[in-house]
């Protein structure tokens, strides 16, 4: 099928789903690729796993089969795309992708503007579909949103011995914190280890490189200045890192925390071991959910803790579908990502709490909780609206910002382990994030 045929048949597919919102995607015309394997590389994890059960509906639809070649965590993924196109296998068509990571991989995706309808990219957020173009290139298109917000146990906060006892020690009133210089203190406070802790942190690779961005901006820091030299060797950035050495010292987080990513702090907040997480709302659900939640029903939220300059961290971005411009059918990979991009497949991810970059799909959902009586994921995405409008940034949407990020991370883990003076640290992972941007040619 010509690329322009695919375009006419997703806008086709766009003005059913507009005309019938309710109607079910079996319906839709996502066109026939009758014997034809396409082949996938797909980021995995708790979060992610639901959306990929209704694969088998679009093999039904088309007549196509779909072999996922990866399924692993985004850090991972990333690195083995990466060894392919160093050894130029890039022999499959649809990829995982982020806005974060795409600008560093080139031009390996082909724009999307190529192969998907304006009807379908109308019914997308215009700032998730503008975080996913690069060089004026949409090369991805946008799955689902993340923004972090702070999810606690109820009881702790309730419990009057609870209130006493730290009113007694730092004075104020024991409340989910409004800054994270108060979070630290009700973090130490909680933290009973090795049985409990007050809260736990992402300890690696970009995870934790972005962690620390957000804490740099909002201490009223930056990555870079204007012309893209870098200034997080800051006060503010010494100010970030000493938060992280502080809570690891006070062994107020698990003692294996700078080994953490994300499916670690999710399990581990709903084992029930601790007090405080900051966390995407893709695990709401599943902390709510008693067959596999340790504190459902205990679970309270609130935005993320205010920083001493004065703003509220919101590092955030977009989980994508991308195609490879060595796919040898584009039209069946667009119609598979628009497939699972549609509103009601999004609406599958958001019922688990993701955030979808269909504006309908957030009214939606939101008025299918609250018929259902579902409090708490009414909260979840109330919240989330509001931090994803009023507190969300992206890290520079800039081709080194991982190479960048691999120069962070690994000094941010000496200086919490006390390896290195935070200063020292910073300053040499500046140096080091100053010549890959020289190299790049941004200085």
């Amino acid at each position: 099928m010509k690329l322009t045929s695919m375009k006419a048949l997703v806008s086709g597919v766009a003005l059913s789903v507009f005309a019938f919102g309710s109607t079910s995607a079996q319906e839709f015309d996502y066109g026939s690729f009758e014997g034809y394997t396409l082949r996938v590389k797909l980021i995995g994890g708790a979060q992610y796993e639901p959306l990929y059960a209704v694969i088998s509906r679009w093999e039904e639809m088309t007549g196509a089969s779909v072999n996922i070649l990866s399924r692993k965590n985004h850090f991972e993924l990333d690195r083995e795309i990466k060894q392919d196109i160093a050894a130029g296998t890039l022999n499959w068509c649809v990829g995982s992708n982020h806005t974060s990571f795409a600008p560093q991989y080139g031009g390996i995706y082909m724009d999307l503007n190529e192969v998907i309808g304006d009807d379908v990219l109308a019914g997308f957020q215009s700032l998730a579909l503008a975080n996913s173009t690069v060089d004026g290139r949409l090369v991805q298109l946008p799955r689902h949103s993340d923004v972090s917000n702070l999810f606690y146990l109820k009881s702790l906060f309730e419990d009057a011995d609870n209130q006493t006892a730290f009113k007694a020690e730092y004075g104020y009133d024991l409340t989910p914190p409004e800054t994270w210089d108060q979070f630290k203190d009700m973090a130490i406070f909680f933290a009973d280890a090795p049985t409990f802790y007050g809260t736990q942190y992402v300890g690696k690779d970009e995870a934790i490189t972005g962690r620390f961005y957000e804490m740099l901006v909002a201490n009223g820091g930056a990555l870079f200045d204007a012309d893209w030299n870098p200034t997080f060797n800051s006060a503010a950035g010494v100010e970030s890192v000493q938060w992280f050495k502080d809570l690891y010292d006070a062994k107020a987080v698990p003692a294996g925390v700078l080994n953490y990513l994300w499916d670690d702090t999710g399990l581990g907040f709903a084992s029930g071991t601790i007090a405080m997480n900051l966390d995407w709302a893709g695990w709401a659900s599943f902390f709510n959910d008693p067959e596999n939640s340790q504190i459902a029903g205990n679970i309270g939220l609130v935005r993320a803790p205010v920083g001493s300059g004065g703003l509220r961290s919101g590092w955030a971005g977009s989980h994508t579908f991308s195609i490879t411009e060595t796919c040898d059918n584009s039209a069946a990979a667009a119609s598979f990502i628009t497939f699972l991009t549609s509103a009601e497949n999004q609406m599958i991810e958001a019922r688990n709490g993701l955030l979808p970059t269909r504006g309908r799909v957030w009214d939606d959902v939101i008025a299918e909780f609250d018929a259902a009586g579902n409090e708490f994921m009414v909260n979840v995405f109330e919240t989330y609206a509001v931090s994803m409008a009023e507190d969300a940034f992206t890290p520079p949407l800039i081709a080194p910002w991982i190479e960048v990020s691999n120069e962070i991370w690994p000094r941010l883990q000496a200086a919490i382990l006390g390896e290195m003076g935070i200063q020292e640290a910073l300053d040499e992972a500046a140096d080091a994030a100053r010549l890959v941007m020289e190299d790049a040619g941004y200085l």
